[in-house]
């Protein structure tokens, strides 16, 4: 957090002497920069360390650090002061689910989250594929924490069901024609009885009923929704970081995104009915957009986006869920979730947050829950301080090399 402490000049002054006013407040204008920083020695905490143990770095120039403070959950366990901060240590948690299919493991994290972290002081907001929900601060004081728990377990199952609803529909449409394709072309008898048996009988007359161009201009729609589905919009992006930057306290957003396939039809089918159908513009075309869709490109400028939460000094934990592809016979199950893994790696990197790939959704709350939980607090007055509206890189640096050092990215100078 950073808070800008301008000295103010009489509004007579500023107008008989507007241009020399400007470079008094230039001279004059103080701001103070809040870093939270995570430090370890493999993947133990280092929780002895002094304000003479950091360095910190603002453009490369080295800075005066002012103050240090040890936090444990959201206590102040230990400080050092050349001057006097009031660092806000209450805690705001938002857990976000891009999440494709409910599990067991997904209940037993809101449950071990309630039931061993949440506090009556904590601030919840939860949002599912459906609604965002606003957990009250009393509620813990009025039902048990069994109680809450059960409750949201309800509401995340119910909205990732409904939520996904006509998500899952568009993809098995998609497996359904891939299945339908690769079968109209084959020669092996025994392997088109197999594509068949693997979407059922009826399902197959249905899209067999179809010529080819027909199927192939379906699965193109089919693809466009899907990516309509997934369209990430950067300025809701920037508008959300802007609302997490007015916040006061420490605020964690932890991010569920579960693995993505679609359901492909191989590339050896697609050149296959390429070379059939020489004769046919409009099948051609259509194979060709094909191939555009199987080239994924993220949807924002991640640079752009990391600045902006790495401003408003949150840590953003990304819980990358995985899941094994299916097994269809002539069905290429491509993933398609990398692009997003790689942006919001970059952005939970840029903020100082905790990434983890893995199919227990418990285990990877648990890692990043106690990743969150201890930090110090770094402030420092930057030197030569400009309201230019740029963005300010900032390094930490701890004197004993062999330790690993977690922090947010920097801050923009407005």
């Amino acid at each position: 957090m950073r808070k800008i402490l301008p000295l103010l000049l009489p509004f007579a002054i500023l107008l008989i002497y507007p241009l020399y006013s400007q470079k008094i407040l230039e001279r004059v204008l103080v701001i103070n920069v809040e870093v939270p920083v995570r430090v370890y020695d493999g993947n133990k905490f280092v929780d002895n360390l002094t304000i003479k143990d950091f360095e910190v770095y603002e453009d490369g120039k080295p800075q005066k650090i002012e103050a240090v403070y040890l936090v444990k959950r959201n206590n102040i366990k230990r400080s050092e002061e050349k001057q006097k901060f009031f660092p806000k240590t209450s805690r705001n948690f938002f857990l976000l689910f891009e999440i494709t299919e409910y599990s067991p493991k997904l209940g037993e994290a809101i449950s071990y989250f309630i039931k061993n972290v949440l506090v009556p002081e904590d601030n919840l907001i939860i949002v599912t594929p459906m609604k965002t929900y606003k957990l009250k601060n009393q509620i813990l004081r009025v039902k048990s924490k069994e109680e809450v728990a059960n409750q949201l377990k309800g509401l995340l199952k119910r909205d990732i069901t409904l939520g996904n609803f006509e998500y899952k529909n568009l993809v098995k449409d998609l497996e359904g024609l891939a299945i339908s394709l690769s079968a109209a072309i084959s020669s092996d008898e025994s392997n088109r009885n197999l594509l068949i048996s693997q979407m059922g009988g009826s399902t197959f007359s249905e899209y067999q009923e179809m010529p080819v161009g027909e199927q192939l201009m379906r699965y193109e729609n089919i693809l466009r929704k899907l990516e309509k589905l997934r369209y990430i919009d950067q300025q809701k992006l920037l508008d959300i970081a802007e609302y997490l930057k007015k916040k006061e306290g420490q605020k964690y957003v932890f991010l569920f995104y579960q693995r993505e396939f679609i359901p492909q039809i191989e590339p050896r089918i697609l050149n296959q009915y390429s070379s059939m159908f020489q004769d046919r513009p409009d099948i051609l075309q259509a194979l060709s957009h094909l191939f555009d869709f199987y080239r994924r490109d993220i949807t924002f400028n991640i640079d752009t986006v990391k600045q902006a939460y790495a401003d408003s000094s949150v840590s953003i934990h990304f819980l990358f869920i995985t899941k094994p592809s299916k097994n269809i016979y002539g069905v290429r199950f491509q993933e398609q979730s990398e692009d997003i893994f790689n942006a919001f790696k970059e952005i939970a990197n840029a903020t100082g947050g905790y990434i983890e790939s893995s199919s227990n959704a418990l285990s990877s709350f648990k890692h990043a829950l106690e990743a969150s939980e201890n930090y110090y607090i770094l402030y420092y007055f930057p030197k030569n301080y400009r309201k230019d509206g740029k963005f300010k890189k900032i390094e930490v640096k701890v004197k004993h090399k062999g330790y690993r050092v977690i922090h947010r990215f920097g801050y923009f100078a407005n």
